[in-house]
């Protein structure tokens, strides 16, 4: 029980260290950059009507498949980029390698932001349509 409480302290240290060590701009950049590409999946899905991603991900078992591809293709090389710089920053800093602590980076990072940005800027594209559209003035077909 000590060696298991012994590991989870470890790592757990060793995740907020990683915060002031070298490296440590990937912790703001990735989730940034992940955060504006859920946020043009978003606007494609207001401009397509689709439901909100999350949402339809967890209620649609038949659109799933479908939906874990499109993440794993907006995202996919993010997801990619945070596995290559963590393996190294664990192999260079730590001098070790945890698949926990990889797998912890890499959701938070990457696929936390992305689900829970998708929706909203879907619904946020999907007013500011709505309220443009109210504000034009229809011209009758005369453009």
């Amino acid at each position: 029980m000590d060696v298991i409480l012994d590991l989870i302290t470890n790592g757990a240290r060793e995740l907020v260290e990683r915060f002031d060590g070298p490296l440590h701009f990937r912790l703001i950049v990735m989730p940034t950059v992940v955060t504006l590409v859920a946020i043009r999946a978003g606007i494609r899905d207001a401009r397509e009507r689709k439901p909100a991603y999350f949402w339809a991900l967890l209620t649609n078992s038949e659109e799933r498949p479908k939906l874990l591809r499109t993440a794993l293709k907006d995202i996919g090389r993010m997801v990619l980029v945070a596995v290559v710089l963590d393996t190294a920053y664990q192999l260079f800093v730590l001098r070790a390698f945890h698949v926990g602590q990889l797998v912890i980076v890499v959701v938070v990072c990457a696929i936390v932001p992305y689900v829970l940005v998708r929706g909203p800027s879907m619904r946020i594209a999907r007013a500011f349509g709505r309220s443009r559209a109210r504000r034009e003035p229809d011209d009758g077909g005369q453009s």
